[in-house]
């Protein structure tokens, strides 16, 4: 009798998952625009003590069809001070029927690191459980018990588009005493359930669609609702921090993970009295870091205090590496060593800007600069490039805040904010059309702030590999022949400049014994799609301005006729003007165009549109050279 009621039970065990997760029991309005449908993603958090937090992860996903397939692969990271346990694995068919189970056995163990990392003490366990028909779903639970508790992830129903979920929910356990602090933010996509019952409180979201990616939408990170958490007091590889305001933790930030990896030695102090600095602080600043960039290089480290503690300075200065924390500790010890102070910077680094709150600090950010406070103003050093500009941060790095760690605590300190204006493309060309259709151009190209970002890549190439990028830039242009001169990376200016001359064919078109042939020979305009059924906010993620003088010599018999008029176009998202003007016998044409970096309404979709139809209407203007 008790074998048979065990079989029993286990028979209705089993057909109970087999309902719960059969695919019929998905809603059809979260299969539209879905690829996967998280059934279930459970967390439950018990926040032990300073120094002991346990996680019980129990999700089931299931993935509708090929473009899903990715989703399909487990991760679960651990390292020396996490530890996991309990790990299962089941698979099922569109039925909800288990096809398959696994075990802890069955997963891969890598280091957790990219390709171009040297020293990590991360671990992943890997699994990638797939059917090779659809619908099927991943059913796992796992348990990690870690003693570093300065992170708890931030809590999203949705990570990226074309997801759908039916239950997402965190449930938190308070055992320690200490305070855990909050932070909800709803958005469009959904609002955050949130039930209290004493030290327990349960964060949940119910059946969110998924959400279709569209033109220039902004990242699921600033589309999703997500609540956010951070402990009062904390622990970080046998550390003990407080994290209640941002003063304390740079406090605990300075005296743990910078001065103990900071060692000013006596070979450090004759580096820097080596380079014989002159002239202002300024001067100086720039010395020390060209200097630093020539011996250094780049190599992701991921060791050391959670991987949050810089390589000893010494160590970069012997070995020539270190990633962005050891190379930016590095150089402000070249500074102290010359007496010039400066302030290691924690920042968000992504082309979407992602800030620091001033009134919830909590542990962050993904990249270290450095910032050196002068009587002219700040100077912002990226010192992960042997490349960039001297005082010249990315685009991935302005209009943001960073933790700026200092003795007495952190200061939230604003980057430069690069205006359109600043982030230029210039071209000043001379095009000679030809009777048989081809056209001979020479141009020169300057490139400056983020757009000297996008030529970076160039810098490390030879002269031919340029050449053959910049045929594949100018794909639409039939290209007989391209060389690239003069190429110079000024890293006292932040500005890339190089010379091109083109022969290419049939540029312009007979009409008759006429030619005609478009205006703007060096952009191609990209379609843009109206949806009358916008549903998402649009973002300009980067401004920029473009300017653009092109001198046009007819062929020998041939005059230009019958010349476009003069057009400018103003909107909210940026401003264009062309002009054209006949000088002697050669026609001057002037075009600029401005983008306006910022996140729109969706009801200001359609008019964005009409101005970039205009724009491209404008740049795609022909002009006619008659016969004489």
């Amino acid at each position: 009798m008790m074998k048979l009621k065990f079989l029993l039970g286990l028979f209705l065990c089993g057909w109970s998952l087999a309902q719960q997760y059969s695919v019929q029991n998905i809603p059809d309005a979260l299969k539209k625009n879905a690829s996967i449908v998280i059934r279930n993603a459970a967390s439950d958090y018990t926040i032990k003590k300073v120094d002991e937090i346990q996680i019980v992860e129990n999700n089931a996903y299931t993935i509708l069809n090929k473009s899903g397939a990715e989703y399909s692969a487990i991760y679960i990271p651990y390292d020396k001070q996490t530890s996991v346990h309990d790990i299962k694995v089941t698979l099922l068919d569109e039925n909800g029927k288990t096809v398959k189970t696994y075990s802890r056995k069955d997963f891969a163990d890598y280091s957790h690191t990219p390709s171009f990392g040297l020293y990590v003490d991360n671990r992943v366990l890997v699994l990638n459980p797939t059917l090779t028909t659809y619908p099927y779903t991943v059913q796992y639970s796992y348990r990690i018990v870690s003693r570093n508790t300065v992170f708890i992830s931030d809590f999203s129903p949705l990570r990226t588009f074309n997801v759908a979920a039916q239950s997402v929910k965190r449930t938190i356990r308070n055992e320690s005493g200490i305070s855990l602090r909050t932070k909800v933010t709803n958005t469009d996509l959904g609002n955050v359930a949130v039930s209290i019952s004493g030290n327990v409180t349960e964060y949940a979201f119910q059946n969110i669609p998924a959400v279709e990616r569209q033109p220039f939408c902004p990242s699921m990170d600033y589309l999703a609702p997500k609540v956010e958490f951070a402990l009062d007091r904390f622990n970080l590889e046998g550390i003990h921090g407080e994290l209640k305001n941002w003063n304390d933790f740079g406090k605990w930030y300075y005296q743990n993970l910078l001065s103990p990896s900071t060692i000013i030695s006596p070979e450090i102090k004759a580096e820097v009295q080596a380079l014989n600095l002159q002239g202002s602080v300024e001067d100086k600043v720039r010395t020390i870091f060209q200097y630093m960039q020539n011996k250094t290089r780049y190599v992701f480290v991921a060791m050391g205090i959670g991987g949050w503690q810089p390589m000893t300075t010494e160590e970069v200065r012997t070995k020539g590496y270190g990633d962005c924390k050891g190379l930016t500790n590095y150089m402000r010890a070249l500074l102290m060593a010359a007496g010039i102070p400066s302030h290691y910077a924690v920042i968000n680094s992504d082309v979407s800007v992602e800030k620091f709150d001033p009134d919830f600090p909590k542990m962050g950010g993904n990249h270290a600069i450095l910032v050196v406070p002068t009587e002219k103003g700040n100077i912002w050093l990226e010192n992960t490039s042997q490349n960039i500009a001297f005082n010249h941060l990315s685009y991935t790095t302005t209009s943001r805040n960073v933790l700026a760690v200092k003795d007495n605590g952190i200061e939230l300190m604003n980057t430069p904010v690069y205006p359109a204006e600043r982030n230029t493309e210039k071209i000043r060309a001379y095009v000679k059309i030809n009777p048989d259709q081809t056209i001979h151009a020479t141009a020169d190209f300057q490139y400056g702030g983020g757009q000297y970002d996008f030529r970076m890549p160039m810098v490390t190439l030879s002269g031919k590999e340029r050449a053959e990028a910049m045929k594949e830039d100018f794909n639409y242009l039939n290209i007989q022949n391209l060389t690239l001169d003069h190429f110079t990376n000024d890293r006292n200016k932040a500005e890339i400049n190089y010379k091109l001359n083109i022969h290419a064919r049939d540029y312009s078109r007979k009409l008759g014994e006429d030619l005609f042939f478009p205006v703007i020979p060096f952009y191609k305009t990209a379609p843009l799609v109206m949806n009358d059924e916008r549903k998402l906010p649009f973002e300009t993620v980067f401004g920029y301005q473009d300017s653009y003088e092109i001198t046009y010599e007819s062929p020998q018999g041939y005059a230009f006729t019958d010349l476009p008029e003069p057009q400018k176009v103003t909107s909210e998202f940026g401003t264009y003007s062309i002009n054209y003007k006949m000088n002697g016998d050669k026609l001057h044409v002037t075009r600029n165009l401005t983008i306006q970096k910022g996140i729109y309404p969706k009801e200001k979709y359609a008019a964005y549109v009409e101005f970039r139809k205009k724009t491209a209407n404008l740049d795609n203007s022909k002009i006619l050279i008659t016969k004489i």
